[in-house]
């Protein structure tokens, strides 16, 4: 499987539940009484198997038009002074997106990718987001 970079499952009640980080252990108790969890981040996988649950993984090997729905990244605004919001690739200004690329060199390397994808994506589709 290629590397990850979202990491949740939908519950038969339509919960999306995701893990953010590695031992980011998240569950919810469905309308249907059963418990549900996912777990690992985008190191690893490690769910719930009732058999009812859909997995929504994606990974680098998806087409690209949805990992920039999917893919995202961690922000506390420009001064870094906002409450830690996450947003998606097809969300964040390119200016935002080169800037992360050239200034966090401990970022996930597929999360690095699929930026560097995104701004293929948008001058091949002449796609602006600023």
């Amino acid at each position: 499987m290629s590397e990850l970079l979202y990491n949740a499952l939908q519950t038969p009640d339509g919960t999306i539940i995701e893990s953010k980080s590695r031992h980011d252990y998240v569950t919810h108790k469905d309308a249907n009484g059963k418990t549900y969890m996912i777990d690992g981040g985008l190191d690893y996988v490690r769910c719930s198997a009732n058999g009812d649950e859909k997995h929504l993984t994606i990974t680098l090997d998806n087409d690209h038009a949805i990992v920039r729905q999917y893919c995202k990244w961690g922000t506390r605004g420009v001064a870094g002074d906002k409450p830690l919001t996450y947003v998606s690739l097809h969300e964040m200004d390119t200016d935002h997106i080169e800037a992360v690329i050239q200034n966090v060199p401990s970022m996930n390397l597929a999360i690095k990718s699929a930026m560097k994808n995104e701004l293929l994506y948008r001058e091949k589709k002449n796609v602006a987001k600023n």
